[in-house]
This record gives C-alpha cells, sequence and structure tokens, in this order.
C-alpha cells in the first residue's frame, strides 16, 4: 500500500510500511536488509523457498545497504529502457488498478496505489516479450533490466492515479445536484478538471525530487518505505536465474489470487448469501421461526464478508491497523449506535414493517431525511465524531512533522548561497561565506544518482507548470463560475499541501489526503461565506477546490515516490518523468469513464435519497457533510453529535502525543500496541463493520503465515495480497457491466440467506 490506510481515502500500494524489510523509522546510521532472495546464484531449474533461502544464507549472509545510496549490484542493461512495451504494458497494469480503485473506493473509501502489481506484473509480461520478440528490434524485444521495469512501475503509478476524487468528491456534488443530471453529461468538464489538476501535480513535483530525494532525505529520514520496498522488489526479481526464478512465483502467486478473487466476486453477486455474506444473525432468525432477537444485531451490520480485497489489505497492514479498525466497529455501531437509539438520540427506519422481517431496521442512512439535527440516523450521528477525528489526528500528525518547514528554508538559503558562490567565482572573487552556508555536513550528503545529462530540465516544467495553473483558472472560471481570487487560493493550497504529503509519505508512508482535503474545504468554506453567496455555489466551489487539491496533491506525491524508486535503481529522471506524464493522460480519461460506468450501473451513489445501496460511499459521506457544514449559516450537527465530535478529537489528537513524545526510548516497544486513531475514526464513518472483520482475519492469517514460515511469506505474501486487491476490483468492474447489461446478480440471482431478501433484495 503507499501507504498505510490510516485516513479514509488514502491511497495504498500493495508493500506498505509492514514490510519488515523497510523500517518507517530509520536513523541516519541505519541499514536496509535485503529480501531474503536477493542474491546471484547458481544457474538452477524449479527453486523453491526452502532451497532460495540455503544459498542466500551461503551467499550474503550480512549483507546490508544504506538506505540513502543507489543500489551498486544491479546487473548491466542497455541504453533502451524508456520503449514502447514497458509504457504499454505499465499503462495496461495502471488501468487496471485505477478501474479496481473506483469500486473499491466508492465501496470502502480506499484506493490502492499500483506500485507493486505493475512491478510484478509488469516484470512477467516484459520478460516474457523480450524472449519472444528478436533483439533487433530494440523497442520491443532485447534484454530487459531493472531500470525498464522500474519505467513500467512508474507508468503503472500514473495511469492507475486521479481515483481518488471520483469516490468522494464528485459523487458528493451529484448528491447535493451542483453538477449535471448524470456523470455522462459532464463527462468532458470533468476530464478538464482531472486533466489540469492532475498535471498542475505533476509538474509542481518534478523540482521537488532534488530537495526530498537529495537534498534533505538523510536529515529528515525521508525513507519513503513503499517506493523503497518497491525498489527492492524490482532489483531481486533481476538477480540473474535465481531473482526471475523467484519473479515467476510471485507472478504465480499474484495470478492465482487475482483470478480467484475475481472469480468469487462475479460468480457471488448471484448468490450473496452463500457465496460473499455470511449472515449468521439471519440464519438464527430463521431458525427460531421469526421469533428472536437477532434481527437487532443484524440490522447493525454484524456479518462476515468474504471480501478478497480487505482479506488481502488486512495482510499488508497487520494486525495494529486491521483490530483498531474493528475496534472503532465495534465502539461506534456496537456500543454508541445502540445507545443513542435506545435513548431516543437517533433513529432508524424498519424496512421490514408488516412481514416476517419486522424489525430489520436500517441504521445507515444519508439521506436528505436522515441528515437531520434534529431526527438524525445513526449514521449521521456518528459520521461528525468519525470526521473531526480524521482531521483532528492528521492535523496533529501535520504538525508534529513542522521540521520540513524547517529543512525547506534550510535548503533554500543553502541553494541561494552555492548559487551565489558560484557567481563570486565566475566573477573572480571568493565568497567564503558562501561556501560554507552553501554546503552540507558530509553525514548529511546524499550522492545523486543521475547525470546532469538525465534530470529533468527547469525548462520543461516550470512552464508547463505556469500553464496549469492559469488553465485551472480557466476550467473552474468559465466552467464552474469560480472567481479567480478563488481559483488562486484553491492553488496556494495545493502547493502548500502537495509539500506536506510528500514530506508525510517520506517518514510515515502515509499520504494525508483526508487532511489535505478537509482542510481546503474548511478554508474555502471560510472564504466563501465572507462573500455571502448563496449555498449552492459556495458548495460548489468548496467541492471543486477541494478536489483539484486533492488531485494535484496525489499526483505530485506519486511522482516523487516513483522518482525515490527510480534513485535506487538509477534511473534516469528525465525517462521516469515522461511515464509519468504519459501515464496521467490515460488516467485523466480512465477514472472519469469508470465512474461513470458505476453510476450508470448503480444510481443510488449519486443519489442522495436512496435508501439502500450496494456502495457503502463512506468517502462521499465526509466530503459532502464537511461542504454542508463550512457553507451552511445554520449549525446542521445534532447538538451532542458536534459535542462528542469535539472531546473525541481532543483525546484523538492526545493519543497522537502519547505516541510520539511517551512511547519513546525503553517504551518504544508500546508503539505496536497503540491504537490507531485514525482507522477508529474511519470506523464511525463507515456503516459496514465487515471489512474490519475482514482485514483482522487477513492479518491474522498473514501474521501466523510469517511466523510459521518467514520465508515463504517473503515471496508469496505481498503478491497474494495485491492479487486479492486487484482481483475483486476488477470483479466489481464486470459486475458493474453486467449490471449495465441486465444480467447482473439482482435479476437472476438469489437472495436466499441474506436479511430481509424479499422485502429490499440483494444488498
Amino acid at each position: 500500500m503507499s501507504n498505510n490506510p490510516e485516513v479514509l481515502d488514502v491511497n495504498v500500494d500493495p508493500v506498505g510500511q509492514v514490510n519488515p524489510k523497510v523500517p518507517a523509522n530509520t536513523e541516519k546510521t541505519n541499514t536496509f536488509h535485503t529480501p531474503a532472495h536477493a542474491f546471484t546464484g547458481d544457474d538452477e531449474k524449479d527453486l523453491d523457498v526452502e532451497r532460495i533461502k540455503s544459498l542466500d544464507d551461503e551467499h550474503h549472509d550480512d549483507f546490508t545497504i544504506d538506505p540513502f545510496k543507489p543500489f551498486d549490484d544491479l546487473p548491466p542493461e542497455g541504453k533502451h529502457i524508456l520503449t514502447i512495451r514497458a509504457i504499454f504494458v505499465g499503462l495496461c497494469c495502471g488501468a487496471l488498478v485505477n478501474a479496481s480503485n473506483v469500486y473499491l473506493g466508492l465501496k470502502t473509501g480506499w484506493t490502492f496505489t499500483a506500485n507493486l502489481f505493475g512491478a510484478i506484473a509488469g516484470f512477467a509480461i516484459i520478460k516474457f516479450l523480450s524472449k519472444v520478440i528478436p533483439q533487433s528490434w530494440p523497442m520491443l524485444g532485447g534484454d530487459f533490466g531493472p531500470r525498464e521495469n522500474n519505467i513500467c512501475q512508474t507508468a503503472a503509478m500514473a495511469s492507475g492515479g486521479l481515483s481518488n476524487v471520483f469516490v468522494s468528491a464528485f459523487p458528493a456534488m451529484y448528491q447535493l445536484k451542483l453538477l449535471g443530471a448524470t456523470p455522462k453529461d459532464d463527462y468532458w468538464a470533468i476530464v478538464a478538471l482531472a486533466a489540469v489538476s492532475g498535471y498542475f501535480g505533476f509538474f509542481f513535483a518534478t523540482p521537488l525530487r532534488k530537495f526530498f530525494i537529495v537534498y534533505v532525505a538523510r536529515e529528515l529520514r525521508l525513507i519513503f518505505p513503499t517506493p523503497s520496498a518497491t525498489a527492492m522488489t524490482i532489483r531481486s526479481m533481476h538477480q540473474a536465474v535465481t531473482g526471475e526464478a523467484i519473479a515467476k512465483m510471485k507472478m504465480k502467486g499474484l495470478s492465482i489470487a487475482f483470478s480467484g478473487a475475481l472469480v468469487l466476486r462475479v460468480v457471488s453477486q448471484y448468490a450473496p448469501g452463500i457465496l460473499w455474506d455470511w449472515h449468521f444473525f439471519t440464519w438464527f432468525h430463521i431458525w427460531s421461526k421469526y421469533h428472536s432477537h437477532a434481527l437487532a444485531v443484524e440490522s447493525w451490520g454484524w456479518f462476515l464478508e468474504w471480501t478478497p480485497a480487505f482479506l488481502g489489505s488486512g495482510m499488508l497492514v497487520g494486525l495494529n491497523v486491521s483490530i483498531s479498525f474493528l475496534a472503532g466497529s465495534v465502539l461506534a455501531w456496537g456500543i454508541i449506535g445502540p445507545a443513542l437509539v435506545h435513548n431516543h438520540m437517533a433513529w432508524g427506519t424498519n424496512l421490514g414493517e408488516g412481514t416476517k422481517w419486522d424489525g430489520y431496521t436500517n441504521f445507515g442512512s444519508l439521506s436528505l431525511a436522515a441528515c437531520n439535527k434534529d431526527w438524525p440516523s445513526p449514521r449521521y450521528w456518528l459520521l461528525w465524531p468519525g470526521v473531526l477525528v480524521m482531521i483532528a489526528v492528521s492535523f496533529t500528525e501535520l504538525i508534529l512533522q513542522y521540521k520540513v518547514i524547517y529543512f525547506g528554508f534550510k535548503a533554500l538559503y543553502r541553494g541561494i548561497a552555492a548559487g551565489l558562490y558560484a557567481l563570486g567565482r565566475k566573477a573572480g572573487r571568493d565568497l567564503t561565506w558562501a561556501k560554507n552556508a552553501g554546503s552540507q555536513a558530509d553525514e548529511d550528503l546524499v550522492e545523486d544518482s543521475a547525470a546532469p545529462h538525465e534530470q529533468v530540465k527547469m525548462w520543461m516544467w516550470a512552464p508547463g507548470l505556469l500553464l496549469s495553473i492559469i488553465c485551472i483558472c480557466i476550467v473552474l472560471g468559465v466552467q464552474h463560475d469560480m472567481p479567480v481570487g478563488m481559483s488562486i487560493l484553491s492553488v496556494v493550497l495545493a502547493f502548500f499541501f502537495s509539500f506536506v504529503a510528500v514530506q508525510c509519505t517520506g517518514v510515515t508512508d502515509i499520504t494525508p489526503l483526508t487532511a489535505a482535503s478537509k482542510a481546503s474545504q474548511i478554508i474555502l468554506g471560510g472564504a466563501t461565506k465572507g462573500e455571502h453567496w448563496d449555498i449552492t455555489r459556495a458548495q460548489r466551489l468548496n467541492l471543486f477546490g477541494g478536489a483539484m487539491c486533492n488531485m494535484g496533491a496525489s499526483q505530485a506525491t506519486d511522482l516523487v515516490c516513483d522518482f525515490r524508486t527510480g534513485f535506487l535503481l538509477r534511473t534516469p529522471p528525465i525517462y521516469q518523468w515522461l511515464a509519468q506524464g504519459l501515464g496521467t493522460i490515460v488516467a485523466m480519461f480512465l477514472a472519469p469513464a469508470m465512474f461513470q460506468l458505476f453510476a450508470t450501473a448503480y444510481p443510488c451513489i449519486i443519489d442522495i435519497d436512496a435508501e439502500t445501496c450496494s456502495f457503502g460511499i463512506p468517502s462521499v459521506s465526509a466530503w459532502r457533510a464537511t461542504a454542508v457544514a463550512v457553507t451552511d449559516p445554520t449549525f446542521p450537527i445534532p447538538p451532542s453529535s458536534g459535542y462528542f465530535a469535539i472531546a473525541f478529537a481532543i483525546f484523538g489528537s492526545a493519543m497522537v502525543m502519547v505516541r510520539h513524545y511517551v512511547w519513546v526510548g525503553r517504551l518504544e516497544w508500546m508503539r505496536k500496541y497503540h491504537p490507531n486513531m485514525m482507522c477508529i475514526g474511519l470506523a464511525f464513518v463507515l456503516a459496514q463493520t465487515q471489512y474490519g472483520t475482514a482485514m483482522t482475519i487477513g492479518s491474522a492469517v498473514a501474521a501466523y503465515w510469517q511466523h510459521k514460515n518467514p520465508e515463504h511469506f517473503d515471496v508469496y505474501g505481498y503478491a497474494v495480497a495485491a492479487g486479492l486487491i486487484a482481483g475483486e476490483g476488477i470483479g466489481g468492474v464486470i459486475n458493474a457491466v453486467f449490471q449495465v447489461a441486465g444480467i447482473a446478480g439482482d435479476k437472476y440471482g438469489s437472495c436466499i440467506a441474506t436479511p430481509a431478501g424479499e422485502v429490499i433484495g440483494c444488498q
């Protein structure tokens, strides 16, 4: 996961800081241990994991590397690494992840990056092409090395991006009636905003490579865990014959998991109560001849769902995140929610009234009737504490990373001093003070792996950045009636939050898109209130401005992460930059198209009045609620919910402070048991408890697997998890196509063993 999924719409890549080879908090003197299979062995066929381990122990017992130095043991590679095959395969891998993300994001609020999927799948496909296509065709055939693999992975990362706002901001706009009737009517307007925002982040992040990867990487301990783990995975797969054998095993695990998850997701829609969801309490209700209290428990969403994506996600994030998520669900939907209903502070809707399912109640509605401060649904009441604690925790984490501002000004001062020293030498003057001020301590120096001719020149990115800002003002002004001043404010916010998001990702492996987006909405909400605009216009500008900041920060972070992977693999940045630029073109057309497909297949996604929906759309709820709150002249939050939200946010911030300042030194071992407040807050927003349960099962399986056979897990674990995630996502896309074609499970399937199946259908 790019990042540990600690925030609602965080981008996640299936490597994550849980990788034991990539410690997230590495001191300057720390080293990376190579994966157990990263070595050059003898020519061998049909290697199994135990033989690989024995060879590794024999040849590379104590091999370690400096995390701030490029790899020195890479195999030789030709000069043609920006190839047609690498770009095409990477774009296809990223497109699969992009389509998968729209499904998974609408369903759960979680999106995943294409790092590991692009690296492993790209290796398998291009390695095959390198053998069957003649070497005389250098752009299609010939040798295949780690840097070309990195180009493929970079293209996948780019084309898999920009999906985040299509599972959050844009559906919220349609629910608030701020755009046209359907996404099909607004397709080109949406593409235009995605293009200018995506390329703003792309151009803005280009010069950040020097800053974050070279200048301050060692001083700020910017490990970038996921990109570093991706580089090590690519490196290990290219270690002579042994590396290829391990890559085959990884691809085999990924392929089987992908295929199984895809088939299960498609087939299960025709019998969800048997193949997908196990509603134990509904079964108890049926077995007791419809005279039990089990249906009351079922009404709060307590059932088991065999979702491969969240079983795989649990394998990646570890027990702490999974258990925190599950604990938040128990607190919100097992304790607080029922207490609210019992004390007549929140109300549900009886969906089975007058039938044998009488008592089956919907407590998760966010329809206009349920979003009422005097008569709220439990989900609307719990939404505000969840959103506020996520914002508070995110901003507390950002404040604790204050050093980036200091080092930013320090690096700027060093750069100016170095420039003055160079000018002084040309003028025949020795500016000693400038030489000293422009230098770094030897222990803080990071040698750039790229030669000057391999760098992206200023003339390549600076005009593009200026043009993208102008285009943002034009698109927002002409298409959405946003004044230039508000557009410029959105751009300034995007600058700031993109910078902070990259830094946070480098240190913590968490991209704080939720914090950046919500902060942008709050600031823009204050600005629109000062203009005394009507609520509809204020909400439109609030959501468009927040969406632009989100897309800019997302693309900027993706590019810098790719630069970090390329730095370790010694890939010329100019080639990565071109691959990222091409991938962004695919993303800006594909993500809106996928959103249009799902909105057509499941209209409830964009209909706030829908009582039931196959998708939880938690990110949509959070964005919409924030936009309504910051633009409403009245206070739309139930008073009791508001008071609890404030107390809960203070508690969440305090817990972050405890983790940073109390669990240190001899008590640092406590950090792995410290509850993850982001995931607890997410559980308040997400009214589906089954995801926390599935993640915990996946984490428990991974922990047992890793404990019993760590070498086997090291080869297969993350590849299997990546396949499960992508497989369910693509299966969801196929289901959407079936829904549009009229052959989906709601027409030909059975609702047997699902709650109130005859009354409301399969959900």
